[in-house]
């Protein structure tokens, strides 16, 4: 991830109305993350109405619902601004410094594109703003009434002013190009990696060419989609921009007509992220981010370290073992690899472990968030396959143990094998370290795990409120240390606000995408296949696997279950006789993959975003991921060998 100033380009010089346009930009973020922050203090008040009163907000899920949307598109446009969407630097980078008029090109046309695609949400928005304007339509619940209008207006609002601070983007790259061109004339040497991009980009435009002249069938131009947003994505388009990009074309070109197109980005740029459950995302990241400043996690990493000094490799598996005990508080893989990259990675590194295998490792630890209950993922999957939350997150802890051991075992092997991984780190700093001080550094995390663990299992809160609940429990431990000033509890809230929107806004892309797949026809297709094909059990989950870490290529975890568990649940169910619960387990391990594998490997896009070193490239990150995918493949096969594993404690 990029800086404001580097950011598609060598640094570009600033343009009155986009100054103007990042403090207006900076006070509706401040807005959205006060907006983000005041919804731990509503879930906490809700939780404690019911559980001491008996009387719970009225309508407190439908109002956390309704705040996630307002506060995502409010922090939208300076999310854009200051750098922080997701995007690739494969090619990008190396256009920077060898290509600038390359570079400057292609950075326009994605800001461009960028301008058309908030434009394409703003009109959603001013459609949907003018339905519910002229009756001052409600939204009822049945439990909870809230004007419609100014919701609308807030998602028209933001996505209007996202589209400026791209128009502004363009500006700015129109003069960048100008300043190339000039340098080019005392510059004339070619770059190879040009002409290769060059050829990427016609590619690009070949593809839509085809599918729009010729009499492609819907699975066909669904499958040309999904190699042009690769293409896309490794020449450093925003990723949600691509996607949404890509998904508006392939349905104009299905249909012969841009209206259907247009109704399926603004449905679901409107109602998507009005989900009580995405909640999850910005509270474990709050918390998360609370931890990390807290000191909480360092502190388990500390222990984790004095435990496994005389082990080879043994900041590779403290980093394991504290993303394994972190898990158990957050949920999140996102938020692991946004804590972990700050904590472990510079010890890492620092101690003498090479770049790739320190980003490598938190990043591949950091899949266990999603494992080790509570798991956002295995909540979605419960809804999907209509089988017991509680179920499954009993049935999740054996395999996350194994998962967590055998990556420390992959470390420990790495280590030895390779041992220019490692280094030889020294361990003077934890001479004073001992049973009783390694308690007292444990005893805030054990406390928070007994709050989330223990409030979940115990019945009085879900797995959603559970982060409100742990965040607020966070934020009133880091205070008791006096760890936390107002200005740096006022940057967990920017940070919070960023992470959370680059992923959010990163999902409801690709559930955008995800929507034009399902109108292909394409996941129908594949599942068709499965269904059709004359295989046992073992070649039917094989290539059940290899599609979900194929489309774990392209498209978040969630819309892959969404798309493709109600087509396989009812083949593995009836002609295979499998329990749904270990099927779940299976699914979500494999399904997490896609947080590994390029392109769009988000966790390995958090660390690049978190870590802000640019001695470490996506592609080192991806490249050092490599070996815990691997080690993911084998505990599958190991869980679909022995089922029993993970139905021991269901």
């Amino acid at each position: 991830m990029t800086t404001a100033e580097d950011d598609g380009g060598a640094l570009r010089k600033p343009w009155r109305p986009a100054v103007l346009f990042g403090k207006f930009t900076s006070l509706a973020n401040s807005a959205g993350t006060l907006w983000v922050f005041c919804l731990m203090f509503l879930i906490c008040a809700d939780v404690i109405g019911l559980a001491v009163f008996g009387a719970p907000i009225s309508g407190a899920h439908e109002m956390v619902g309704y705040s996630i949307v307002g506060a995502v598109y409010l922090q939208l446009s300076n999310t854009v601004h200051v750098g922080r969407f997701t995007r690739a630097e494969m090619l990008i980078t190396s256009l920077e410094s060898n290509r600038p008029i390359a570079a400057a090109v292609f950075n326009i046309v994605f800001d461009l594109l960028g301008v058309v695609a908030l434009a394409l949400v703003a009109h959603g928005a001013w459609a949907m703003l003018q339905d519910a304007w002229p009756d001052l339509h409600f939204g009822n619940t049945g439990t909870f009434t809230i004007l419609v209008w100014p919701l609308r207006l807030v998602i028209l609002f933001g996505a209007a002013l996202t589209a400026l601070v791209y128009l502004t983007r363009c500006w700015n790259g129109v003069g960048q190009l100008a300043r190339a061109i000039e340098r080019r004339r005392q510059d004339t040497e070619p770059a190879p990696v040009g002409w290769v991009s060059l050829g990427f980009l016609v590619a690009a435009v070949a593809l839509i060419a085809i599918a729009a002249t010729s009499d492609l069938s819907r699975v066909q131009i669904g499958a040309l989609s999904l190699l042009g947003i690769v293409i896309l994505i490794c020449l450093g388009i925003h990723i949600a921009i691509g996607l949404i990009a890509i998904a508006f074309i392939s349905v104009w070109i299905m249909m012969g007509d841009p209206t259907l197109g247009l109704r399926v980005i603004k449905l679901a740029s409107n109602e998507f992220l009005r989900n009580y459950f995405l909640g999850v995302v910005p509270l474990f990241v709050l918390m998360g981010l609370l931890v990390s400043e807290s000191g909480i996690g360092k502190d388990t990493f500390d222990v984790a370290r004095w435990i496994t000094r005389p082990i080879k490799g043994g900041l590779g598996v403290a980093t394991v073992g504290a993303n394994a005990l972190f898990a158990a508080i957050t949920g999140s893989s996102i938020a692991s690899a946004a804590v972990f990259t700050k904590i472990a990675t510079p010890q890492m590194m620092d101690h003498g472990y090479s770049s790739r295998f320190a980003v490598g490792t938190v990043a591949g630890s950091s899949v266990l968030g999603m494992l080790i209950p509570p798991s956002l993922l295995l909540i979605v999957y419960a809804f999907v396959t209509e089988q017991s939350v509680g179920a499954l997150f009993l049935a999740a802890i054996v395999p996350g143990i194994i998962l967590a051991l055998a990556m420390s075992l992959g470390i420990v092997a790495m280590a030895h094998f390779y041992p220019a991984l490692v280094g030889t780190p020294t361990h003077d700093d934890l001479a004073d370290e001992d049973f009783r001080t390694a308690f007292f550094k444990l005893l805030p995390i054990l406390l928070l795990i007994g709050l989330v663990i223990g409030g979940i299992y115990g019945g009085f809160f879900t797995g959603i409120e559970a982060g409100a609940v742990g965040a607020m429990g966070a934020l009133i431990i880091a205070l008791i240390k006096r760890r936390l000033t107002l200005r740096r509890l006022w940057s967990v809230m920017i940070e919070t606000g960023y992470v959370t929107v680059a992923i959010l806004f990163l999902i409801l892309a690709a559930n955008i995408y995800g929507r034009m797949l399902a109108l292909s026809g394409l996941p129908q297709q594949m599942g068709n296949l499965m269904a059709g094909l004359e295989l046992g059990f073992i070649g039917f989950m094989a290539i059940y696997l290899l599609v979900l870490v194929v489309l774990g290529m392209f498209l978040d975890s969630i819309s892959i279950m969404l798309i493709v568990l109600p087509l396989v649940s009812g083949i593995v169910v009836d002609r295979f006789g499998v329990d749904l619960v270990w099927f779940g387990i299976i699914t979500v391990i494999v399904v997490e993959m896609g947080l590994l594998t390029p392109p769009l490997g988000i966790c390995c896009y958090v660390v690049k975003s978190v870590l802000n070193d640019d001695r470490v490239t996506l592609k080192d990150i991806f490249i050092g991921a490599f070996p815990f995918v691997v080690i993911m493949l084998l505990v599958t096969i190991l869980l679909i060998a022995f089922p029993q594993i993970s139905l021991f404690l269901v």
